[in-house]
């Protein structure tokens, strides 16, 4: 079964407007013959700049977030509808910044996968452990629960607009990296929690991303890997030269 490689670029909260548009263009340049699916998703303020570069281009446009309810009185946030407008395509939901930082829970999530899948987007799921549940054995628990979970009320029509991304948070922004094997074996029993809820083929259709501390050097042996599908690239998709060479490993 062969799936088609997804990395995607999160720029987390960089770039003016101006900055952003610069490195959009590098992008849409320096990628146009890539043979891969790509994404980049800047802050909320230079969404619109960046949706006018990249239209038409073979880079999608990601959100780094949305709120759980389409509109109303909700200070601060950005709802769903405002990012279709802008030419949003897929939002990333359920990153660990936002879990960990920001206090988002299963729940949370979970509403807002619903809402966004029920507005058409793509989503990207983000799951992952912390170093203590690692160390303390818990990883594959505590990435079943999140997927489970997050995609809780969802239906199997809608699972080829889901993408997963496993962050293992102590490799996120700290240089650490999982080994190859180590992501492998986490990504494998994602596949097989998806597979328990929608079914073999389902479960080899799922892209599975990984994301943490990826580099030009390791993203070769990442994809390599069986059930690796793709990269959610953080420090490395601010700049061209660097995410151009992850981007057409």
């Amino acid at each position: 079964m062969s799936r088609n490689y997804f990395i995607a670029g999160n720029w987390k909260m960089h770039k003016t407007r101006s900055e952003a548009a610069t490195l959009a263009k590098e992008l849409v340049a320096g990628l146009k013959d890539g043979k891969h699916k790509y994404l980049v998703a800047p802050s909320f303020t230079a969404l619109e700049t960046v949706s006018a570069i990249v239209k038409g281009s073979n880079i999608l446009l990601g959100a780094q977030n949305c709120a759980a309810e389409e509109q109303g009185a909700h200070t601060g946030e950005v709802s769903v509808l405002q990012l279709k407008d802008v030419g949003v395509q897929t939002i990333i939901l359920g990153h660990s910044e936002r879990r960990h930082i920001y206090k988002e829970d299963d729940e949370l999530i979970n509403r807002k996968m619903r809402l966004a899948l029920k507005h058409g987007f793509e989503v990207i799921l983000c799951v992952g452990e912390l170093l203590e549940e690692r160390e303390a054995g818990k990883a594959e628990a505590v990435c079943k629960h999140q997927t489970v979970e997050g995609l809780k009320g969802i239906s199997a029509a809608d699972m080829p607009r889901v993408t997963i991304a496993y962050e293992p948070v102590w490799a996120i922004g700290t240089g650490k990296t999982a080994t190859p094997e180590d992501a492998d074996a986490i990504h494998a029993y994602i596949r097989s929690v998806v597979s328990e809820l929608y079914g073999v083929d389902a479960a080899k259709k799922l892209i599975i991303q990984y994301g943490g501390s990826v580099k030009a050097e390791n993203t070769a042996a990442l994809m390599a890997k069986e059930n690796i599908d793709g990269a959610l690239v953080g420090g490395a998709s601010l700049k061209a030269d660097t995410f151009i060479p992850i981007a057409k490993f």
